[in-house]
């Protein structure tokens, strides 16, 4: 692939993956462009179209679900396949509903390299995204990916209450690892509170314009 043909945009906002990612596909002669969230890289892709995006799903600002479902009720970006990668959205009704939205592939982390790099030249040989259905309506994209949310919130929740259970009894040689995991489990529960405020806003202004 050279220049001319196109580049491989990459959202993601853990920066050791993405370096991962970015370095394997850099080695196999993709042109790569990176963003660390929904934000960024909808501005980029406003700039120049890529040929695909390979996406987390969850990210600061806006995450994958959200910056799918823009690209889907966009005509002039519907069409580009995008990738998503997650270790959190893994239940079968999160695959589901990013199958509603329009995600061309699935991929769960941790990466596998080579299927990861099959997938990839998989889909550039197809090229763009099978012609899909009637794009969700706002509120009804809302609507689903709230109940998703407070899905993963619940787990969240879970899952922190776990670690700090967990941190009170370690051997000292293991807490610095518990402590980096209710850490970042932390960071996602703030993130997953903040969609869901945002999402309570929009959903609000919906029906009071109705």
């Amino acid at each position: 692939m050279t220049n001319e043909q196109g580049y491989i945009l990459v959202a993601e906002d853990i920066p050791d993956i993405l370096e991962l990612i970015d370095t394997t596909l850099r080695f196999k002669g993709y042109r790569v462009v990176t963003a660390s969230n929904g934000e960024e890289a909808l501005e980029l892709i406003n700039k120049e179209h890529p040929l695909m995006i390979i996406s987390d799903i969850m990210m600061p600002k806006m995450d994958g679900f959200n910056m799918l479902h823009r690209l889907r009720i966009n005509p002039k970006t519907r069409k580009i396949p995008v990738v998503f990668l997650s270790a959190t959205y893994v239940a079968p009704e999160d695959k589901t509903f990013a199958l509603t939205i329009g995600v061309t592939r699935f991929l769960e982390k941790p990466i596998n390299i080579e299927d990861f790099m099959k997938t990839i030249v998989e889909l550039l040989a197809q090229g763009d995204h099978p012609a899909i259905q009637e794009p969700l309506t706002d509120p009804n994209f809302y609507k689903e990916y709230r109940v998703r949310l407070k899905t993963k919130l619940t787990q969240k929740n879970q899952q922190i209450a776990r670690l700090e259970r967990l941190l009170e009894t370690a051997p000292e040689e293991e807490k610095k690892s518990f402590r980096d995991s209710l850490r970042l489990a932390i960071r996602e529960q703030e993130e997953i509170r903040r969609l869901l405020d945002q999402i309570r806003n929009r959903l609000d202004e919906k029906s009071k314009s109705d």
